[in-house]
């Protein structure tokens, strides 16, 4: 497992924060390559159990069609460590996110989206994928904008709020949490105040319109690398 060592060492020794949203600093040619042994498909995502040159290891892709005996080569690789899978009601000690490589990612690749339990350092849609026409504000005297919530943390920290905006990225099951990306067509891309984070245990689907209610949390680290600037908590969807 020489392999998974050295990354495992490289992404720990690496991380970089943008925004609220923690991504590994790396190259992008960090990639694995083995052969299928074992799948194991869930909500969003596709587990993989890969013989590789320095051993087995688990890896997980969207959602895709994967023969067993295959050799795929997974790309853009983010190590975690005591990954757990409420789906599959298994806590990997590592797992390697990524995506899959190579031409017959490209045939493979899904036409739709699901939701899912990986990681939330994964990107969000792409845009153009879900509608950006702007949502109105929710009412009521907790009411805020994304934009307010982000740019106005320290004033609103450990307060309620209430926010209405679409559902642009949904992760399941991940700490014992659903993770949910708003945006309302307030903010901006560019100082990232356009994107807020709610954690809940209720579940949604990308692209739905829905109002949350939760506490404004800020500088949250709950370790594995999940860090993050401002957040709304134990929300509740309206």
């Amino acid at each position: 497992m020489k392999l998974l060592f050295s990354l495992c060492l490289f992404v720990t020794a690496t991380f970089v924060w943008a925004g609220d949203t923690p991504a590994p600093a790396r190259p992008a040619d960090t990639s694995v390559k083995g052969k299928v042994l074992e799948i194991k498909d869930v909500a969003g995502y596709t587990y993989l159990r890969l013989k590789t040159k320095d051993g087995e290891t688990w890896a997980a892709v969207t959602t895709t069609p994967v023969k067993k005996g295959a050799s795929v080569t997974i790309e853009n690789v983010s190590v975690m460590s005591n990954f757990e899978s409420k789906s599959l009601k298994k806590t990997f000690p590592t797992i390697l996110f990524g995506t899959l490589g190579g031409k017959k990612a490209a045939e493979m690749a899904p036409s739709g989206h699901g939701g899912g339990e990986a990681s939330p350092h994964q990107p969000a849609e792409k845009p153009g994928a879900i509608s950006e026409e702007p949502v109105a504000k929710a009412s009521g005297a907790d009411a805020r904008t994304v934009a307010e919530i982000v740019t106005k943390s320290a004033e609103l920290k450990d307060k309620p709020v209430l926010v209405r905006g679409r559902v642009v990225k949904f992760n399941q099951g991940i700490m014992g949490k659903n993770w949910i990306h708003l945006r309302d067509g307030t903010g901006s891309a560019a100082d990232k105040s356009n994107d807020i984070l709610v954690t809940s245990a209720s579940e949604t689907n990308v692209g739905d319109i829905v109002t949350v209610k939760g506490t404004v949390r800020t500088d949250k680290d709950f370790g594995s690398g999940y860090v993050y600037k401002v957040l709304i908590e134990d929300a509740s969807l309206l």
